[in-house]
């Protein structure tokens, strides 16, 4: 599956995207912030492409111009997500390198990633989630539809070795519907 928006393409990762990937990935801004160490070398990069990005619904966000992975955006369902969250729903994780930032990128890959899952897919809701302190997530969150659900109870996060309050938030398939008029 490929989407498209007006200055992006999602798509699915391929082991060519490792050395982007790494670019990015490597930034102590990008990773800790969402729960994840920064990458150490393009061996790793690859090693997570193939691991945990090549599946169902997780997506390269890659500009139209030129392809080339500069971020992630994906679903994950029910039992996959880090929440609990119904049946019929998925979770939305996504980030973009830092050089992307301020662009309203991430948001126009959500808006997309959400056509697709309540068009598409025919999801009852939609989750995300940010650990707080991250204030661009909740941006990206509330410029999309997402409104704040819940504050859950302070977890330890093995892969950062830190313990971290995660936001969620939620947008049903109906607030989407009314929001698309």
């Amino acid at each position: 599956m490929i989407l498209y928006t007006e200055r992006l393409i999602l798509r699915p990762w391929q082991f060519s995207d490792a050395e982007n990937l790494y670019r990015y990935a490597k930034d102590e801004r990008i990773g800790p912030i969402a729960g994840w160490p920064p990458h150490q070398s393009v061996e790793e990069s690859t090693a997570i492409i193939q691991q945990i990005f090549m599946r169902d619904e997780i997506y390269a966000v890659a500009l139209k111009e030129d392809n080339q992975a500069i971020g992630l955006i994906g679903l994950s369902f029910s039992s996959d997500s880090n929440f609990p969250i119904g049946e019929n729903d998925a979770e939305v994780s996504y980030w973009i390198g830092v050089p992307f930032w301020g662009k309203g990128l991430i948001p126009e890959a959500i808006r997309e990633i959400m056509r697709h899952a309540f068009n598409d897919l025919k999801l009852d809701n939609l989750w995300c989630g940010y650990f707080q302190g991250n204030a661009q997530s909740k941006v990206a969150q509330e410029k999309c539809g997402f409104t704040h659900y819940a504050t859950l109870a302070p977890q330890y996060i093995e892969l950062i070795g830190e313990t971290r309050i995660e936001e969620t938030s939620r947008i049903t398939y109906q607030e989407w519907r009314i929001a698309q008029q």
